[in-house]
């Protein structure tokens, strides 16, 4: 099958330029649920790009006026007092490293392995992330040769299974910077997401998209450190380093996402809404800090379509 013009002009000139974009967001893992519950057929490939935003309560309740105002002060100071005020400073560190609020981008891949299970891969600025999907119910042909039974409105049914690894970074704001500077803090993360998809076709095979919501279960694993340089404790001693934490937490979420295009081209926007209670974590100085709160990740994307010869569907 020979590949639309359309199309060769996309790669040419667009994907470039959203490999771009990719570069200038900070990293964390993508958890903006865009898949539809109809896999990637067999053979097939399907690249996309998707750039959202990660809105998470927690964080925005930890980064007041105040908090700032102490990183600053602590960061041009020669020399800190342990205080209540630096307690605040690494529940915001956490915050954002448990989920950052930041702008949210990735460059996909997937490949259809057999009629029902596809693969892929995501890059999301120093986040790696695996995936399959496995599709429950529905046809598993394509627009260009319809499953039995596939036609508009045909509801389709998929569950996934996505794991992402990165070495934690705090997003580029200065006042982070600062708690940076003070507190030396460092991390990194895992993440398991299960979604569960359940998608409504417009034409046969989503020839020109489809709408798609469902729910979906994260896990992740957490490990940290504080390794304070300038800290001191009311002894005039240097506050030591805290050593390296482990924790881990679920979320629980739901998603809608819609697709709209021809056959080749779709755009998709979506929104994903998680809950998670972080729990507990051990902080300088034995002290800790409890952390929980909502994340809402709007998002817009762009996928191709990939035909080969060796696709067409089976039905």
């Amino acid at each position: 099958m020979n590949t639309p013009s359309a199309f060769r002009l996309l790669r040419a000139t667009s994907l470039p330029a959203l490999a771009g974009l990719l570069f200038i967001t900070s990293c964390t893992a993508p958890r903006a649920i865009v898949a539809t519950g109809k896999v990637t057929p067999q053979h097939e490939f399907r690249a996309g790009y998707n750039v959202g935003y990660n809105i998470a309560t927690a964080p925005i309740a930890k980064a007041g006026a105040a908090i700032k105002d102490a990183a600053s002060a602590a960061a041009s100071s020669d020399s800190v007092r342990y205080s209540s005020s630096l307690n605040n400073l690494q529940a915001a560190a956490l915050a954002y490293l448990l989920d950052p609020v930041q702008t949210t981008s990735d460059l996909s891949l997937r490949y259809g392995v057999i009629p029902r299970l596809d693969v892929g891969y995501k890059y999301a600025f120093g986040s790696h992330v695996f995936d399959a999907q496995y599709q429950l119910l529905g046809p598993v042909g394509t627009p260009e040769s319809p499953g039995a039974g596939a036609s508009t409105g045909t509801t389709y049914a998929s569950v996934g299974l996505q794991f992402a690894t990165q070495r934690a970074k705090l997003p580029s704001i200065p006042f982070l910077d600062d708690i940076n500077e003070v507190l030396g803090f460092s991390a990194r993360r895992r993440d398991l997401i299960v979604p569960l998809i359940i998608s409504h076709s417009f034409g046969p095979e989503e020839e020109i998209g489809a709408l798609s919501y469902g729910l979906a279960y994260a896990h992740s694993w957490v490990s940290y450190e504080f390794v304070p340089g300038k800290v001191y404790n009311d002894n005039r001693q240097r506050l030591s380093a805290l050593p390296t934490q482990y924790r881990s937490f679920s979320s629980y979420g739901g998603f809608v996402n819609l697709k709209l295009g021809y056959r080749y081209v779709y755009f998709v926007p979506a929104l994903s809404i998680f809950y998670q209670n972080y729990g507990d974590f051990a902080l300088l100085n034995g002290a800790s800090t409890s952390l929980s709160g909502l994340t809402f990740v709007p998002s817009l994307g762009v996928q191709v379509r990939i035909p080969t010869k060796l696709g067409g569907g089976r039905r």
